[in-house]
């Protein structure tokens, strides 16, 4: 029941022009503020491309949730989102080297 309650109140959050005031966190901010900071970010993300509705609100809430626990984890490890691009672009660039020869 938590659950459900929490993502209707972002999703309304998400329906606000400016949700920057909820996501902008400190970097000293406690994990339960980072917490919920992305998953407004992710809410307003999933509401701007129209997919916040597309499944069951407990789905999109634990997706919501996964991601943001995924994200703060890299984080709190020192690796950024940028990491994966990275990752991708070293393999896509070996791809393309072993695809060359």
């Amino acid at each position: 029941m938590k659950k459900i309650f929490a993502i209707g109140a972002l999703a309304l959050l998400a329906a606000c022009a400016d949700v920057s005031k909820y996501t902008d966190v400190d970097s000293n901010a406690s994990a339960k503020t980072k917490m919920k900071a992305c998953m407004i970010s992710e809410a307003n993300n999933k509401f701007q491309a129209g997919t916040l509705f597309t499944n069951g609100l407990s789905d999109t809430a634990d997706e919501i949730v996964n991601t943001c626990l995924k994200k703060l984890a890299l984080q709190k490890a020192g690796i950024s989102e940028e990491s994966q691009s990275t990752a991708e672009n070293i393999i896509a660039n070996l791809r393309n080297l072993g695809s060359a020869k």
